[in-house]
């Protein structure tokens, strides 16, 4: 028996992890276009950053996060009775304090059972008004910003250092897997070589 054959499936597990590994590599390098023998070479992620960057936009603004589920959300009841105890202790100190500084006289004929009352009054306006005007305000806001085109903007100008390192965060566990993966079918396909050359022979 030949002994270099088992040399063969340790080879080809080299070159199936080099393979994945450069594979890998290129997903971000070279970050600027490079010719090669006539052929145009740049990573994955830097020559499509920009489709990648609209894509993203345009998912974000459909999908993830629409001007619609942020009207909701804003007027949404339950959320509006979370923020009306800070309504009321802030009406309860402008009729108690600043009504009192800002106009002494009227304070003297207004006692703490006119100051529930009022304060009363508007806590039932303010939960009537208050979706009106959070409603209003989302339309507004929808008209002043465009979510898809923020998006877009700032991942077209994330550098490829930074795109590289956000995604190496995100899946460096499945990179590495993916390397191992190629070190391990190249080990089996040698062992697979070795098998075939001693059958043949």
């Amino acid at each position: 028996m030949n002994y270099w054959l088992l040399l063969i499936p340790f080879i080809s597990a080299f070159i199936g992890w080099i393979t994945n590994w450069v594979a890998i590599k290129m997903l971000f390098h070279p970050r600027n276009p490079k010719y090669i023998f006539g052929y145009n070479i740049q990573g994955i992620f830097p020559k499509r950053q920009e489709q990648f960057a609209q894509k993203l936009g345009k998912l974000v603004s459909d999908e993830l996060l629409s001007f619609e589920e942020i009207e909701q959300k804003i007027t949404d009841p339950e959320n509006l009775k979370n923020i009306l105890p800070q309504l009321e202790t802030h009406i309860d100190h402008f009729l108690r304090v600043k009504l009192s500084d800002a106009m002494p006289m009227i304070s003297m004929f207004i006692g703490d059972k006119t100051i529930e009352k009022l304060k009363s009054v508007f806590m039932v306006e303010l939960e009537d008004l208050f979706p009106k005007i959070m409603k209003q305000y989302g339309g507004s806001l929808k008209s002043q910003l465009d979510l898809e085109k923020i998006v877009t903007e700032k991942v077209k100008n994330f550098s490829s250092d930074k795109l590289e390192e956000i995604l190496y965060q995100v899946m460096a566990k499945e990179f590495r897997f993916v390397e191992i993966i190629g070190g391990v079918l190249g080990f089996l396909i040698g062992l697979l070589q070795i098998l075939i050359t001693l059958l043949t022979q």
